[in-house]
């Protein structure tokens, strides 16, 4: 490791991501209980110490500029790493106990939080997690649940979202079936296939017309609301269905149908409600899941 490049101040970088988080030198000095001037000196004395602008002002706002925002993703995984650091040194990790409540599709659920909640368990082993599998958007601020994983940012005053990956997707088939109907050749091919829904059929319809498939209601000939469901029934060759290529590709006894096709991309946000700032197992619970589910490569 090159020692001699590491020359920031971790106060600057806290002064930072606390600015880029909150939105404002003023909403970031009363999380980090400082006055408005010493956190702005310390945010201009990073941007000099890196030679770039960060932030600029656009009216009464702060917005980041290109290299704020590349700097950010970095800085954010430094302040993931630091909680969870000093979490483990000082042994806080290991005696915060409680229930957290956390709300996932069906299909995140099975295939994706079990990697993350095996590091949770070995970092905090006296939490309990019920996960809600559900594919309906629970309410965070009624409590149905202290952390969601979503496809789409929370929208909603005193809620807190993160983007955490971006994912591909694609349409597959189990090889069964494509081989007794015949493997597609061109887009027109699809309108001959059967479908498998996920929930409402019009709502698939609305995302994947718009991406050339000459489909209509009709091929969809069986489905359901649950994506496992669906999923098994596209793995035992009764149609296909647009998933994740990390599932996909997880799954053997499907292949992608027109691999040459462009696959969808979508984001993955964490949210929860504003007593993360407040609730130690809550915090400890969100900032393992932001590091560990990227890794999975399933979200």
């Amino acid at each position: 490791m090159n020692w001699d490049a590491i020359g920031f101040d971790w106060n600057q970088v806290r002064a930072f991501l606390a600015t880029a988080e909150e939105g404002s030198f003023s909403a970031a000095s009363r999380v980090l209980g400082l006055t408005q001037p010493t956190l702005g000196r310390q945010v201009a004395a990073l941007e000099a110490e890196l030679g770039v602008t960060l932030f600029e002002r656009i009216g009464r706002s702060l917005a980041l500029t290109e290299s704020g925002l590349e700097l950010l993703e970095h800085v954010r995984a430094m302040g993931e790493a630091a909680t969870r650091i000093s979490l483990v040194a000082s042994g806080h990790s290991q005696v915060v106990e409680g229930e957290v409540r956390i709300t996932a599709s069906d299909i995140m659920s099975a295939y994706v939080l079990p990697s993350a909640l095996r590091e949770l368990r070995d970092i905090a082993p006296l939490i309990r997690v019920d996960v809600v599998a559900a594919n309906n958007i629970h309410d965070l601020l009624r409590r149905e649940a202290d952390i969601a994983i979503r496809h789409v940012r929370p929208q909603q005053p005193g809620l807190i979202g993160q983007l955490v990956h971006t994912s591909s997707a694609r349409l597959y088939g189990a090889s069964s079936y494509l081989g007794r109907v015949g493997r597609p050749r061109a887009l027109e091919d699809l309108a001959a296939l059967d479908f498998v829904s996920y929930g409402d059929v019009e709502r698939l319809l609305e995302m994947l017309v718009p991406l050339g498939m000459p489909i209509t209601a009709a091929n969809f000939r069986i489905g359901s609301a649950s994506g496992i469901v669906g999923w098994e029934l596209v793995r035992q060759g009764l149609g296909v269905a647009m998933m994740s290529d990390e599932v996909g590709q997880a799954t053997p006894e499907v292949e992608p149908v027109l691999p040459e096709m462009e696959p969808v991309t979508f984001p993955t946000f964490l949210a929860t409600h504003r007593e993360l700032h407040t609730s130690r197992r809550i915090r400890v619970v969100y900032d393992i899941l932001s590091e560990e589910l990227p890794k999975s490569g399933m979200v």
